[in-house]
């Protein structure tokens, strides 16, 4: 079996893969400060939930913007396979030709994102991942990663909110009933959700103009489900999608 691991800045996504296929998927906290052993241990208790093993995963594919985590879980690959794990990055196979001044920027999150959308959507395509950040990855008609945008996730920006207005006490993210609160709690939650929505929006209006394609718009990450319906430009939802490039990319370094 594959284990196919996308290592976020806050969140880890995990997935237990058969013959192309998700079996068992999970979603942990992200905690540079774990040791492959630790790590071991940590995601061992997941895979023996679903009635696995360790000696059950033959190859790991893992893709991090979390450099200490990479290390973590490249020695965990080499021991629990004994085999290194493929780590999306420069030189490896993904299909997907890089229209960027400079590829090595380019988080392996956002490239094993597009290779998914590409594979599902078709070219062009754009991806809105809402996470710590919210990015936009744009996909030209030519099946070419051609860049995109970075903006202040949600929950970044309402933790920056709270910390820095001492009269606003933090709130659950969760929609309001109106965009026009008649509370403090209703005002926040709208301009958070609503605010970043209209921004999604816009940004995509203004892509879609620049690249001049009417394409779809795919929404993932840990986010996607709830700030998706807020946004009208949103066509579709696939909270595997990150899991499902890196299987295509294991899938061509094979």
């Amino acid at each position: 079996m594959l284990l196919a691991v996308d290592v976020g800045n806050t969140q880890t996504v995990l997935g237990l893969v058969e013959d192309g296929v998700i079996m068992s998927r999970w979603r942990v906290s992200t905690d540079a400060s774990l040791t492959a052993d630790e790590v071991r241990v940590k995601i061992g208790g997941l895979i023996s939930a679903e009635g696995r093993a360790w000696q059950d995963v033959e190859r790991i594919v893992i893709a991090s913007v979390v450099p200490l985590l990479t290390a973590a879980y490249t020695e965990l690959a080499e021991r629990v396979t004994a085999l290194p794990p493929l780590v999306v990055g420069p030189g490896v196979k993904t299909g997907l030709p890089v229209a960027y001044d400079n590829p090595h920027e380019i988080g392996a999150d956002r490239i094993v994102d597009a290779v998914a959308a590409v594979a599902e959507f078709g070219a062009p395509v754009i991806v809105v991942d809402f996470g710590t950040a919210t990015t936009f990855d744009v996909i030209d008609a030519s099946g070419a990663y051609v860049g995109g945008a970075i903006a202040a996730g949600v929950e970044t920006s309402a933790e920056a909110l709270f910390s820095r207005a001492a009269r606003l006490s933090a709130v659950d993210l969760e929609p309001p009933a109106r965009v026009i609160g008649r509370t403090t709690r209703e005002s926040v939650q709208s301009g958070l959700l609503f605010g970043e929505a209209e921004m999604v929006d816009g940004m995509v209006r203004r892509i879609r103009t620049e690249i001049g394609a009417e394409c779809p718009v795919v929404a993932t990450g840990g986010l996607a489900t709830m700030m998706a319906p807020l946004c009208a430009t949103v066509s579709a939802v696939d909270p595997d999608l990150t899991l499902k490039g890196l299987v295509l990319v294991a899938a061509m370094n094979a």
